[in-house]
């Protein structure tokens, strides 16, 4: 059974990237066998193909952390030939084989199957972006963030995660202020539902301890001094979900914002985000992102041009989600 694949391979500390034919020998884990029809470039997709930070765990490895298609045969009794799923995380592309391939052996439990009226197309053009993006709306529900308490602010607006974030809290009646560094994504992220557009560099750079209270909750995909000055800037007993880094991994805060004003940070974690928690998220997504908001959120590719394309996301030339036909 031969294959197409995106290939990394390392050399002399250099990732090398390339498009190969390969066959089922090359795979060593997993009980059910998907034929993948689409997958997506997220952020750590785009540092693993060019080696911009160690999110390969060992090599060679098939990049592609999520994917969409059809189960072809499982040994595990969950799954049956025909059945339709979809596969975030679990450390595929970075420590296991992803989804930048036509076929993906995988664990039986890291597949959930698609809700009912979502296509593979529609649940890649998703994917782990919009996945974690309600995972980080759900945080701010939980933790009592309402419409009337104000206005809610989602950094990184202008790629995959906060698009979706921003088009989920408007869809929930909440005021969103969305902040981006490309002010061309402005008008797209209105019709995704924000109320205001913020320059990034009004976040970006170091900021007091503490700022005018604002928000009553926070989005964050950026980390580092965005993250800080969002923290500073959120209202008393208001609730910051971070759940990115492409600013930085560092946090250069103080613990003023959360000793004197209550705020509470909480972390999102979509990667190892535990298996029965995953259908409930995917059956409100499929109720949620309306046909037309995940259109507006995607530019198609196919696999052959995901190479180059990674390096162009990491530049900020890519906005929203690049969707990727396997098939």
């Amino acid at each position: 059974m031969v294959f197409k694949a995106i290939w990394l391979e390392q050399a002399s500390g250099v990732t090398q990237a390339s498009v190969r034919e390969l066959d089922d020998a090359v795979w060593s884990d997993g009980d059910t066998l998907v034929r993948v029809e689409w997958s997506s470039l997220n952020y750590k997709d785009a540092l693993a193909i060019t080696g911009r930070a160690p999110v390969v765990r060992k090599f060679p490895m098939i990049p592609g952390i999520d994917f969409a298609g059809m189960v072809e045969s499982s040994s595990s009794g969950e799954w049956q030939a025909g059945d339709r799923v979809v596969m975030t995380g679990w450390g595929r592309g970075e420590t296991a084989f992803g989804g930048f391939a036509q076929k993906a052996r995988v664990k039986s439990s890291e597949l959930v199957r698609l809700p009912e009226g979502m296509d593979a197309r529609s649940a890649m053009a998703i994917g782990t972006a919009g996945f974690t993006a309600m995972l980080a709306v759900e945080a701010l529900e939980r933790h009592g963030v309402r419409p009337q308490e104000g206005e809610v602010l989602v950094t990184g607006a202008g790629g995959g995660v906060g698009g979706f974030a921003v088009a989920l809290l408007a869809r929930q009646g909440f005021d969103v202020v969305a902040v981006t560094g490309r002010p061309a994504e402005a008008e797209r992220l209105r019709r995704l539902g924000a109320r205001d557009i913020l320059p990034r560099d009004a976040f970006s750079q170091p900021g007091k301890p503490l700022a005018k209270e604002r928000w009553a909750g926070v989005v964050d995909s950026v980390g580092s001094h965005t993250l800080a000055n969002a923290c500073a800037s959120t209202r008393y007993g208001g609730t910051v979900a971070a759940c990115g880094l492409a600013q930085g991994m560092d946090f250069p805060a103080t613990v003023a914002p959360f000793i004197l004003r209550g705020v509470t940070l909480a972390g999102i974690d979509s990667v190892y985000c535990p298996a029965e928690r995953r259908p409930p998220v995917w059956q409100r997504l499929a109720r949620d992102l309306s046909a037309e908001v995940i259109d507006a959120m995607v530019e198609v590719l196919p696999l052959d041009r995901v190479i180059p394309a990674a390096q162009d996301l990491l530049d900020g030339r890519v906005g929203g989600r690049v969707l990727v036909e396997v098939r």
